[in-house]
């Protein structure tokens, strides 16, 4: 049954929207005046026609928004509400429009006949795979409450740690982004006005002065063309990464990095042992779970020490022994999966690995930004303290010719 957003006027006066279950405009329509409303405007959620014909809706669900509607559908099952009747409560509920939209259209598919997963595979941009799995295994297992709570933990954790240290990154990045700014106003409008007056009094300027007027005159001259050059750069590289072989060759050159590279690695690491283990813990197979978490995976190279650990294990091969043949993923995760596997309690196992990846992650990435924010601020004190006395060293040879 499709679903419908409205604004109609209620007997007082006063607008009201929202949207409505139906089987066609016109019954949209009578729906709304037997609720007393006169409709003024009705526009399909989705179109009539299911499958290929559901056209993807504008604008897209972010992790906080998921995680909430998450959490209240959760709250809402574990109420023993229906599960009809607990969508229509998160899109009444919800502030964005696209919220809206995007939950009265899944209600409308289980309306209609569809399981929750089903559904929710209609919009697989907002619902990615490994949510929709844990959605089909709890309705598999007939208890659906539970699998949401968890399922809400699951995306909270899953953008927090990547939120954490993208906040630890902010001020390192803002003072480079001022210092840089700073720099090139001196170069471009003050050092040419206050070293132009040692034009006239035509007297043997210091090597250091002779740079920065150099160092000046090129930015002047020559700047927004790098500016260019380094945007063009960057759209080239981008391009260039779409082939899978140089992404592939880019990831690993990335992983080899000392700072970077074990940044990287320990975030990708605690979101595939995080989504592996919230899968086994649900009765998800192994081979669907890895699947899954694979996708969860930004660096290709770890994705593909992830395929190939698919395929030994469909070969019979323990999961510990077929991620450590890649050598991508760290030693302590193997050896947990080992130990789990071994004492048969695997998703505890990765459960505790992604907890401690993560915090480890997060320590490095605080301790890294804790000493660049002093760097930081030392070398633009540097640069400005050149600039300073390339600008003052012939003011004092000057004042010493007068005397």
């Amino acid at each position: 049954m499709p679903a419908y957003r409205y604004e109609a006027a209620e007997p007082s006066g006063q607008l009201a929207r929202g949207i409505i279950d139906a089987d066609s405009p016109r019954h949209a329509r009578n729906l709304l005046r037997e609720r007393g409303l006169t409709p003024l405007e009705l526009n399909p959620v989705q179109p009539a026609a299911g499958g290929a014909g559901l056209r993807v809706l504008a604008g897209r669900l972010g992790a906080a928004e998921l995680a909430l509607a998450t959490r209240q559908l959760a709250s809402l099952l574990s109420a023993r509400l229906p599960i009809e009747q607990a969508l229509g409560a998160v899109v009444e509920q919800a502030d964005r429009q696209v919220v809206r939209d995007r939950f009265a259209a899944v209600r409308s598919e289980v309306i209609g006949g569809q399981t929750l997963a089903q559904a929710l595979a209609k919009f697989p941009r907002d619902f990615p795979e490994v949510y929709r799995a844990l959605v089909a295994a709890g309705e598999q297992s007939g208890d659906l409450a539970p699998v949401m709570s968890r399922l809400a933990d699951y995306v909270e954790s899953r953008t927090a740690l990547t939120q954490r240290i993208l906040l630890a990154f902010t001020y390192p990045a803002i003072v480079t982004v001022v210092a840089s700014l700073v720099i090139v106003a001196l170069l471009t409008y003050v050092v040419p006005q206050v070293v132009g007056v040692f034009a006239q009094t035509r007297q043997q300027l210091p090597l250091l002065t002779v740079a920065l007027i150099a160092t000046s005159d090129f930015v002047r001259e020559w700047g927004l063309w790098l500016l260019a050059l380094a945007v063009a750069a960057v759209v080239a590289v981008r391009l260039a990464l779409r082939a899978p072989t140089a992404r592939l060759a880019w990831d690993r050159r990335m992983l080899a990095m000392p700072i970077a590279g074990r940044l990287i690695r320990g975030m990708n690491t605690a979101r595939f042992a995080s989504t592996l283990g919230i899968l086994a813990s649900s009765g998800v197979p192994l081979i669907r779970a890895l699947e899954a978490g694979a996708r969860t995976l930004s660096n290709e190279s770890m994705r593909s020490n992830v395929h190939d650990a698919i395929s030994r294990v469909r070969e019979g091969a323990p999961l510990s022994r077929a991620l450590k043949a890649g050598g991508q993923f760290p030693p302590m995760m193997i050896h947990m999966i080992a130990s789990g596997e071994a004492t048969g309690d695997l998703p505890q196992m990765l459960e505790r690995t992604a907890t401690t990846m993560s915090q480890e992650t997060e320590r490095r990435a605080l301790t890294l930004t804790s000493l660049l924010e002093p760097l930081l601020i030392l070398l633009m004190g540097a640069v400005v303290l050149v600039i300073v006395l390339a600008v003052l060293l012939p003011i004092i040879e000057i004042n010493q010719l007068v005397r």
